[in-house]
């Protein structure tokens, strides 16, 4: 209801600068006395009969006595008046006024007051008079500015010029001082009920109650509790002439600078000025909310009921009015979030008591002809369509709520409606990884959800899991985590509850729980090269750059059925240090990386992936890289495949000692065959393949080894590539040959060779079955994630949980798929990885030198007590972990 100061120029004719004036003499323009049977002043009902008045101070301590000084200024002559510097009694809000309401002041009109903290005066204000009659033709009313409050003043100038021809000011000039803190009476009827005894009808409610709301009544401060002085307002409360809200309009105050401390004083300093200087019968607003979101009963009449107010001049006989404490005349001047949620709640309420949607529209009938900020004319007596919510302004020429405030009414609409928007699930994690359209995860997920609804208006939120309410929380959670206890899909939404009791659901996502897979071995088979443009552009892959490889439909791959690829992949002539990330195309990309290399080094390592739309990515982080991949198995999602079974890790093969072949190196081009089959605790029958831990050491040339079944032809695939003196291994699962054997081919020069056997393939079906997962991030030393933070020194172990941890299940895992790379070593060294709680063997998983970064894939049995231990020779080393899958029974 806060004047434009800015407001438009309409026909010649100056905008309505004071809202809430104008809107006061609504009470004349619409009738409100003429209902048969009831006196002036006499509340009706929506019938049309008279009613008691609600006094509202009859509870609390008694209303708070609040004073007004009333200084008169000086004629000076010459259209000009003044109070020189005065030293008065406290008062914190003030406001200029005259004998004749329908004399006018065209000049200025400024004051100024001194702190009573400090004693420095404050800036000149300008003060804009009230137009005339705002309230009717009233006895006793007098002309105005509005209204400015100071807070704790005890000092006051005024200066007032006339500023035309006439050089004439309106007699009985004063200024007006406000002080609302003054005590309590104490007695409800102390001084506070001294007008006529008939204007008080009524200490109680109106008998019959207001209508039940859609929406929950909210805490409001009423007059007995904000200290209103009823004594003041000796005419009692009118209700709506036809008994029902149509709608609500909002405004803004005067020029109100304040502590939310302040605000019960503000509220009561309104009301006297109102009273006793405008000469007004009470205050205009229905509702007024400070910026803390504090809501006030303003006019008297009763909160639950249709009260006429004088807010919203020509159209207040259908509606009621919310006040935000302050001026929000300019853009730059909004309202607080607190404020908005505020006024939207007791909106709500008041607009659900008579069933209108705050987002709907509302036919009013205008009350006078008149034009509306925006030029549109009103002519009384015809009907126009509103808002159900609007500005003062879209009803009178007037900039109230102001530029800051009004475009915030769509977010007070949509608060009020009674529904939760904007509620969407935003994120998925906890274990699960997007997969396509939906997520996949083996049982843990966690969910987070958003809404632009504030809080304050959410009763409650529920996760609901295939249908069924999983949680119930309060209205200030946004995400919760369960483990999916079954495979296949799995529905998960989140229902939200508002206030109102209306109920908003999230769009559904979809989390898949893949159950166990079986192994497919394949003969080793080269499926991309970028160096020859096989499989995908014949390039390079770049910094930041990646590759998409289709791996189902080809090569013996079937085109559907495939939960996961086994890979052999090498990166080879890097331009940089890198790392490479392998993952199902689809899905988000984790952290985790397969390898990680130096510039103009060559590096392979086993991935296993899973697969959800038949291709896999490849991701480059510096420079630029060849990849290649060979692909050695595939898992399917039935019993069709061959289970795991865990094994060592063993040596079965060292070409140093002459174990498992002839104690040479092998040359070039030569091949030696393993027995593994009937060997090392490996079954003599029902073996598909073998996982073997293979090192390459001491080689006099640069090389590659193929590992493949005896008795086959060899491809082109490889599994570990060096340089001439270089220790490399590399996880290699190859399918056994018809004789039990696998063979180990070298391409030049000769090197020495290791295999250490860590389980098998076969078709027993006691084995365990694979489930994939990731890849994760599960151990970081570097940054003490899953263990302390510290390098593993020599002869150094550190131990991980891996069961129960990154979606791991706590209890019937049988061995882990990691990716393990070693990084900053100060000293050539090896690492082994090997089940807790058991006797670690001569086996190794990675070799490396100081400096060297070296990656390297791992299935190892997880311990009784669900850890895995790592284990340094030499030197100091960083260790990193990421999970990539497990097999179960």
């Amino acid at each position: 209801m806060k004047s434009g100061r800015r407001a438009r120029r309409t026909t010649g004719r100056r905008v309505r600068r004071t809202a809430l004036g104008a809107a006061l003499a609504a009470a004349a323009v619409l009738g409100i006395q003429s209902v048969a049977g009831a006196g002036v002043g006499t509340p009706v009902d929506a019938d049309g009969n008279a009613t008691r008045a609600q006094n509202a101070a009859t509870k609390g301590e008694g209303p708070i006595k609040s004073e007004v000084q009333k200084l008169p200024l000086t004629d000076r002559g010459h259209g000009e008046a003044t109070l020189t510097k005065t030293t008065t009694e406290p008062f914190d809000l003030m406001g200029v006024s005259w004998t004749d309401p329908a004399a006018k002041i065209k000049g200025t009109i400024q004051v100024r007051a001194r702190s009573a903290a400090d004693g420095t005066w404050g800036e000149w204000r300008n003060l804009e008079p009230y137009p005339a009659f705002l309230d009717g033709k009233r006895a006793g009313a007098r002309g105005s500015t509005e209204p400015v409050w100071v807070g704790s003043a005890n000092g006051v100038e005024v200066r007032v010029s006339d500023g035309t021809a006439n050089n004439e000011l309106p007699d009985g000039l004063r200024v007006d001082l406000v002080d609302p803190k003054k005590e309590s009476t104490g007695d409800a009827n102390d001084g506070g009920f001294d007008a006529e005894p008939a204007a008080f009808s009524a200490d109680l409610p109106p008998t019959t109650p207001g209508p039940a709301s859609t929406a929950p009544q909210p805490t409001i401060v009423t007059r007995a509790e904000w200290g209103a002085d009823e004594s003041l307002n000796n005419e009692g409360p009118i209700y709506l002439p036809g008994g029902k809200i149509k709608a609500a309009f909002v405004h803004h105050t005067p020029d109100i600078t304040y502590d939310c401390a302040e605000s019960d004083a503000v509220v009561r300093s309104l009301h006297v000025y109102h009273v006793k200087t405008n000469g007004w019968r009470d205050l205009g607003y229905n509702f007024l909310v400070d910026k803390c979101g504090k809501i006030f009963e303003g006019r008297q009449g009763g909160i639950d009921q249709p009260v006429l107010g004088a807010h919203t001049y020509g159209w207040n006989s259908e509606s009621t009015s919310v006040a935000i404490l302050g001026d929000h005349t300019t853009a730059s001047s909004p309202a607080s979030d607190a404020a908005l949620a505020s006024a939207s709640k007791v909106i709500a309420y008041k607009l659900g008591q008579y069933g209108v949607n705050p987002a709907g529209k509302a036919t009013l009938t205008a009350g006078a002809t008149q034009n509306n900020y925006f030029r549109q004319s009103f002519t009384q007596g015809q009907t126009y369509e509103f808002d159900a919510v609007s500005g003062h302004r879209n009803g009178y020429n007037t900039q109230c709520p102001g530029d800051g405030l009004y475009p915030q009414l769509s977010t007070i609409r949509s608060y009020a409606t009674g529904s939760v928007s904007g509620l969407g699930i935003s994120s998925v994690g906890g274990g699960a990884t997007r997969a396509g359209t939906g997520y996949e995860t083996p049982g843990p997920v966690s969910v987070t959800w958003t809404t632009s609804t504030p809080n304050t208006f959410i009763h409650k939120f529920e996760v609901l899991v295939d249908g069924q309410t999983a949680v119930t929380t309060g209205g200030a959670t946004r995400s919760w985590s369960t483990v999916l206890g079954s495979y296949g899909a799995h529905t998960i939404t989140v229902r939200a509850t508002h206030t109102s009791g209306k109920v908003t659901s999230a769009p559904q996502i979809t989390v898949t729980v893949p159950g166990p897979k079986t192994f497919q071995p394949v003969t080793p088979t080269r499926l991309m090269d970028t160096r020859a443009g096989l499989g995908v552009p014949k390039a390079k892959v770049g910094a930041g750059q990646e590759v998409v490889l289709q791996v189902t439909g080809a090569n013996g791959i079937p085109a559907t059925g495939v939960g996961a690829v086994v890979l052999n992949v090498t990166a080879t002539n890097p331009t940089d240090a890198s790392f490479v990330s392998v993952y199902p195309n689809g899905t988000d990309r984790t952290s985790a990386s397969n390898l990680n290399f130096t510039a103009g080094t060559t590096i392979p390592n086993l991935v296993t992936v899973p697969v959800v739309d038949g291709k896999v990515r490849f991701y480059n982080r510096n420079g630029s890289v060849d990849l290649i991949a060979d692909i050695t198995g595939y898992y399917v999602k039935d019993a069709s495949g061959s289970t795991h079974s865990n094994l060592g890790p063993l040596r079965m093969m060292d070409t140093r000692a002459g174990l498992g072949v002839p104690q040479a190196k092998v040359g070039p081009g030569a091949v030696v065959d393993l027995q593994v089959t009937g060997a090392q605790g490996v079954p003599a029958t029902g073996v598909t393949a073998v996982v073997l831990n293979v090192t390459a050491t001491a080689p006099t040339a640069a090389s590659f080894v193929s590992v493949y079944p005896a008795g086959t032809t060899r491809t082109s695939a490889s599994n570990l590539n060096f340089v001439a003196g270089q220790t490399i291994p590399n996880l290699v699962i190859v399918p056994v040959g018809a004789d039990g054997k696998v063979s180990f081919y070298n391409r030049a020069g000769s090197v020495d060779l290791i295999a250490d056997i860590t389980g098998y393939f076969s078709t027993d079906p006691a084995g365990a079955s694979h489930v994939n997962l990731g890849p994760l991030r599960m151990m970081d030393t570097r940054a003490g994630l899953g263990v302390p933070k510290a390098k593993v020194g020599p002869g150094g172990v550190v131990s991980l949980q891996v069961a129960g941890a990154q979606g791991v299940p706590a209890t019937g895992v049988k061995a882990v798929v990691l990716n393990v790379t070693a990084t900053a070593p100060t000293a050539g060294s090896f690492v082994s990885v090997y089940p807790s709680g058991e006797t670690r063997t001569s086996a190794s998983n990675l070799n490396f030198v100081a400096g060297q970064t070296i990656p390297n894939l791992v299935i190892v049995p997880v311990g009784a007590d669900g850890k895995v231990n790592f284990y340094n020779k030499s030197g100091s080393v960083d260790l990193i972990a990421d999970i990539t899958g497990y097999f179960i029974k």
